[in-house]
């Protein structure tokens, strides 16, 4: 029997996912996994039956990842499952930044009931004018399963679209329309975009990475839209070139103390993946990554480990978690199971300084005897 840590309220289609050989708390001390949201687990005390954290979403930053990882703890996202809602967010931003709809909603709810209301709107309504998106360019920076959609999707409404990513997978390359037009600089994407949006994640290399420098190279004029993360925009740089008109509007989807209030910073309390819809698949996916590891040691999405997903060729399957950095843990391993005359069938991957290995067997392997600290976890399943 495992136990599933609930720190956030997760959508019910977890249980159709989970057989009953899995039960569910909201405050398990020591359980076999963990699924969340948003919930800040930076000061989590792991415990030793942790095997996996599943987050039902892209972003890790509420998760100490290094710490899991030291402490053979996979960690699981759900990139894609809330691609399309976060798409539809930066449609709307790109619509709500170019026409005052706000605005103008604001100001007509104001009027009394007393009032000539269509004769006054018709007058008022000059004040909330503003510009159609057909035909403008649209700067795509990060080319991931939520880029590649707001790509695609901009050119069906008359955008001309420019994107950059030079981490762009093989499989992504292939979703972009072939009228999406990759840029090698992020200084031609400022040169020519008349909005720009961001989708990628926040690490020390893109922290800040829109700051004065960078809206320096934009359009006059320009859209920001940032439905990814806050850390992602110097706000104060962004707020200088708003008063200046460098900036036309700021739309972001992360709430701080400082964006509020704004003048032309439209500010969405974290919407982007809000839909009844991500939420189910994000939650769905969380789940079924979670299973398939606990039950057959496969890795898909994990942001600490390889990703290994085999087909079962024996009857038992020995999984190994160890440090790669450091050490000949990997060749430790196969020279020792080499010596014993185990038959088996290996797959074995390293990422980030992170090794993972898969051993099938008709036997249960041992690998005790070998004492390397390197070793983070041994599993039979």
């Amino acid at each position: 029997m495992y136990t599933i840590l609930r720190l956030n309220k997760i959508c019910k289609n977890i249980y159709s996912i989970f057989d009953e050989k899995y039960t569910f708390s909201d405050d398990c001390d020591n359980p076999d996994a963990i699924i969340l949201r948003s919930y800040n687990m930076h000061d989590y005390v792991i415990k030793d039956k942790l095997l996996a954290v599943g987050r039902a979403g892209a972003g890790v930053n509420n998760i100490p990842v290094d710490r899991m990882s030291e402490a053979g703890v996979v960690v699981f996202n759900t990139p894609g499952a809330n691609a399309n809602a976060v798409k539809e967010l930066v449609l709307c931003g790109m619509l709500l930044a170019s026409r005052d709809v706000i605005g103008g909603s604001l100001w007509v709810n104001t009027l009394d009931a007393d009032e000539d209301v269509p004769q006054i709107t018709e007058k008022g309504k000059a004040n909330f004018g503003g510009n159609e998106i057909f035909g403008k360019t649209l700067g795509v920076i990060g080319l991931g399963s939520i880029g590649v959609l707001v790509a695609n999707v901009s050119l069906c409404l008359g955008m001309k679209v420019i994107g950059f990513d030079p981490y762009i997978t093989t499989e992504n390359k292939n979703k972009l329309d072939e009228r999406v037009v990759i840029v090698n600089t992020l200084e031609e994407l400022y040169n020519r975009s008349d909005f720009v949006t961001l989708h990628v994640p926040l690490t020390e290399g893109t922290k800040n990475m829109i700051n004065a420098e960078a809206i320096s190279m934009m359009k006059n004029g320009c859209v920001l839209l940032n439905m990814s993360r806050a850390g992602l925009v110097d706000l104060k740089a962004v707020k200088d070139a708003l008063k200046v008109g460098k900036i036309s509007k700021y739309v972001v989807d992360f709430p701080t103390v400082d964006a509020l209030k704004t003048k032309n910073i439209i500010v969405i309390p974290h919407l982007g993946a809000s839909t009844e819809e991500a939420e189910d698949n994000c939650a769905s996916m969380a789940a079924a990554e979670i299973k398939d590891y606990i039950e057959n040691g496969n890795i898909k999405n994990s942001v600490n480990f390889p990703q290994i997903q085999k087909v079962r060729t024996g009857k038992y399957r020995c999984c190994v978690l160890y440090k790669a950095d450091k050490g000949n843990t990997s060749a430790d391993i196969k020279e020792y199971i080499s010596k014993q005359g185990y038959a088996c069938d290996m797959a074995d991957s390293i990422k980030n300084g992170y090794g993972y290995m898969i051993i099938d067997s008709d036997e249960i392997i041992d690998l005790s005897p070998i004492k390397d600290s390197n070793i983070l976890r041994v599993r039979n399943i």
